[in-house]
């Protein structure tokens, strides 16, 4: 039978005419590939198996196929003859037979199809994977593998073959350079699915089964690069499942101009030329898409690719918008004789028929369409003119898995070097000590909640009451220096009767001045100031100071718990200082101790005056400190002579030089130092040492009224609290402390136990419950450190990942190669 068929092909007589050849006798090699040339493709078949394997699944007798050749290659002879005679007829006839031979080649497609190899197939879906990881790891060019990047200049065509590879409008559209950003296509074909989505592992948005949803977020993400830069290299990754698409890595990269519009920079087109240059390098296959209505010459994308690849060894021609030129035009860019390149054209029509735009996938439809055009045409029948979005699929497929096997065994021995440089940095700055985003987080709450449980401890109520009676006491100071200390009979105290209305009228003034000055909102204020600035502290604290948005969100939780407590608290407190506002009972332990903190007071007070003097002396100088004060009490009294004589003004003790400082402040610093009479602009003291001159004589009398109370307070009268009114110092404090004992105690029941006990829960609320999977790893990536050890444990993971599969994908292919063999 072999010997039979190969004898008649060789020695017939007359010349076949076979579609996709010249009008030349074949030689025996040429008949064989073309029977088998997509065959050839995958594996070596031998010719003599083809018509067995064709009438075993065809159940067509011997016999039958031999002379379903034989008279295909006689009615093609008579078909030359004709030609001669009539066009018309010889156009008629021929889409006849070309129908009649495109049932047989589809017999021969589906026999090929069904004898594809699914281990080759795998390999590239598995070195896409890898190269997807190494992706994900760093963008280091010793880590990449090939990828087909779509350059072309706008207006080309480039989204059109995109999508119609794809089979949906995915892309976005618009006159205004809508392309901004590099888009990294990932496309995987799943065979076994019949669902079709897409996603951005970017963003982490999910499976999105809208391409228009799809369309949408790439042209918000590209938009967003700013019009005044209007091209950025960071890139936008995408990957699209379907069972209608072929596994390919394809870039498409902003169109290439001539000219830039007002609103871009001028220096758009260089930087355009400068990104799709950086994708353009080796290991990456250049597919140069090119208007077949635009001369070749001026295509931006042949003269890049060149650039890069003057051999245009890894550069494959797009010709679109087949239509609209005249097929012999086509057809001559096709041959790829004037521009050629290793991998040659292949022309395309992308334009889908209006009836099908409606659809959920339009590549079959839309290959219908163009095969339609291009059999309507029979020049692009001639051998060595590719075309079709179909022949496209398969040719970059091809390409794809030439490249990437090309490039197999030198990636090998990068990911090996970068896995050893990865393993020795994790041994040595981490001694191989693993971590996890959820144990950082662990170990966060943990940390969190011990600086909030050793703040609790030192914050009870000791410390609560001294924060309070700190509060009441300079109260008390102040109520003091108000109504006692410069009241010009304080020097009669002592002597007073017992029963003077005076001094009885001032004591009750001030104790009311105390209690019903709102001690439950100011007590519950101070220490609720307290918590927050300690829990301040605390988000200063390692590890929260790496960590600002949740240490905000902490510190807000913190107020809003103490928010909520502090009315109540505020209101319970008042209520229960409300006798004291009426009457104060004392007891003689009570009084005793309250003249004891009065006296250490009143110590601090006249120790704070006497060094705030000493600074001023030193500041200033004695001499001219001491010539400074006589001469603003000279002038003082002068003044005060002046009004008296005219009947206004304050008058000041002449007789006493040590006037106060609201007298002195009253007569003195407006005339002195405010006064346009020319004497006073020909003073020899400076204004500034004229005021300072004022506050050595105000705390010179302070000292001297401090002392004098001090001496007071010690004295045998101070005693017994039944001379309280000449002691007013001591009542007031023992009045504070009594404040200050009641609001404390609620304070801390109210206030600080409700805090200590919410705020630990409300840290697992926000770190444990409050945060997903996604939330928690950015959470420790925060930390600078952690960060650090993530990625780098990250980085050996995966690499370890690429490195076993790229084993066992060099196994499989050795295999492979060595049965095709």
């Amino acid at each position: 039978m072999q010997k039979w068929l190969r004898l008649r092909t060789l020695h017939s007589t007359r010349p076949p005419i076979l579609y996709g050849f010249n009008h030349s006798r074949p030689t025996n090699v040429q008949l064989q590939r073309l029977i088998a040339s997509r065959d050839l493709q995958a594996r070596s078949f031998a010719f003599s198996a083809i018509p067995r394997f064709v009438l075993h699944a065809m159940r067509i007798p011997v016999a039958g196929v031999t002379v379903g050749v034989g008279g295909l290659t006689y009615v093609n002879y008579k078909l030359n003859d004709m030609a001669t005679k009539s066009s018309d007829l010889m156009s008629s006839i021929s889409d006849g037979i070309k129908s009649a031979f495109g049932t047989v080649t589809d017999g021969f497609s589906k026999f090929d199809i069904g004898l594809q190899d699914d281990q080759f197939m795998n390999l590239t879906k598995k070195l896409i994977e890898v190269r997807n990881i190494l992706m994900s790891i760093d963008h280091e060019e010793g880590l990449k593998l090939p990828s087909i990047v779509v350059i072309g200049s706008q207006s080309s065509g480039k989204s059109s073959v995109l999508e119609a590879i794809v089979g949906h409008e995915f892309l976005p559209k618009g006159s205004n350079m809508v392309t901004r950003r590099p888009i990294e296509l990932t496309l995987i074909h799943t065979p076994k699915s019949k669902e079709e989505y897409g996603e951005f592992p970017q963003l982490g948005l999910g499976k999105i089964h809208d391409f228009s949803h799809i369309q949408q977020t790439l042209r918000d993400l590209n938009l967003a690069v700013p019009e005044s830069e209007c091209v950025s290299n960071k890139p936008i990754e995408l990957r699209i499942y379907s069972a209608n698409v072929p596994d390919l890595t394809l870039i498409d990269l902003p169109g290439y101009i001539q000219i830039n519009n007002k609103n871009q920079p001028e220096t758009l087109k260089d930087k355009i030329v400068e990104l799709c240059e950086q994708y353009i390098r080796e290991p990456n296959i250049i597919l140069a898409v090119c208007a077949a209505d635009v001369d070749l010459a001026n295509s931006e994308a042949l003269k890049a690719g060149r650039k890069v690849d003057p051999l245009g060894l890894r550069t494959l021609g797009v010709i679109t918008k087949m239509d609209l030129v005249e097929p012999e035009i086509g057809a001559a860019i096709l041959r790829n004789s004037d521009y050629p390149l290793h991998l040659g054209y292949i022309g395309v029509v992308c334009k889908p028929p209006a009836s099908i735009k409606n659809k959920k996938n339009i590549t079959s439809a839309l290959i219908r369409h163009e095969d339609q055009f291009f059999r309507s045409n029979y020049v692009y029948s001639q051998r060595g003119i590719q075309v079709g979005i179909g022949t496209l699929r398969k040719k970059l497929m091809e390409v794809l898995e030439e490249g990437m096997a090309k490039s197999l065994f030198s990636i090998v021995g990068a990911v090996q070097k970068e896995l050893e440089e990865s393993r020795y940095q994790f041994k040595v700055q981490y001694n191989d000590r693993r971590i996890t985003a959820e144990s950082y987080v662990a170990e966060t709450i943990d940390s969190i909640k011990q600086n909030f449980k050793n703040f609790a401890y030192s914050f009870g109520k000791p410390q609560v009451r001294h924060e309070v009676r700190s509060m009441l006491e300079q109260k008390v100071m102040d109520l003091c220096a108000e109504l006692y200390w410069t009241d010009n009979k304080i020097v009669d105290l002592p002597k007073a009767p017992t029963d003077e209305l005076y001094w009885k009228y001032k004591l009750d003034m001030s104790s009311a001045a105390l209690t019903k000055s709102g001690i439950g909102r100011t007590s519950t204020q101070l220490v609720v100031g307290v918590l927050m600035a300690n829990m301040e502290k605390i988000a200063l604290l390692e590890p929260l100071n790496n960590h600002p948005d949740i240490s905000s969100k902490l510190l807000s939780l913190s107020n809003e718990i103490l928010r909520n407590k502090f009315h109540t608290t505020s209101d319970q407190v008042e209520n229960c200082v409300k006798p004291y506002k009426h009457e104060v009972e004392c007891s003689e332990q009570e009084w005793t101790d309250g003249v004891k903190r009065t006296i250490s007071l009143i110590e601090k007070e006249l120790e704070s005056c006497n060094r705030a003097l000493q600074n001023i002396k030193d500041t200033v100088g004695k001499k001219k400190l001491r010539a400074a004060i006589k001469y603003v009490i000279d002038d003082a009294k002068r003044v005060q002579a002046q009004a008296r004589d005219s009947g206004e003004g304050t008058v000041v003790d002449s007789g006493n030089e040590t006037s106060t400082l609201t007298q002195v402040q009253s007569v003195v610093v407006n005339d002195i130092i405010e006064d346009n009479d020319s004497d006073r602009h020909r003073l020899h003291f400076n204004p500034k040492v004229i005021e300072k001159a004022i506050e050595a004589i105000f705390l010179r009398d302070r000292s001297m009224i401090l002392k004098y109370r001090l001496a007071a307070l010690k004295s045998r009268q101070c005693k017994s609290p039944e001379n309280k009114q000449y002691c007013p110092e001591a009542f007031l404090n023992m009045v504070a402390e009594k404040l200050a004992y009641t609001a404390v105690m609620f304070i801390q029941v109210e206030l600080l136990n409700e805090f200590f006990f919410q705020f630990p829960r409300e840290v697992d609320n926000l770190l444990v419950y409050g945060m997903n999977k996604n939330q928690i790893l950015l959470f420790a990536k925060e930390n600078p450190k952690i960060r650090k050890h993530l990625e780098l444990q990250e980085k050996k993971r995966k690499l370890e990942e690429v490195m076993e599969k790229l084993n066992y994908i060099s196994r499989d292919a050795s295999g492979w190669l060595g049965s095709a063999n």
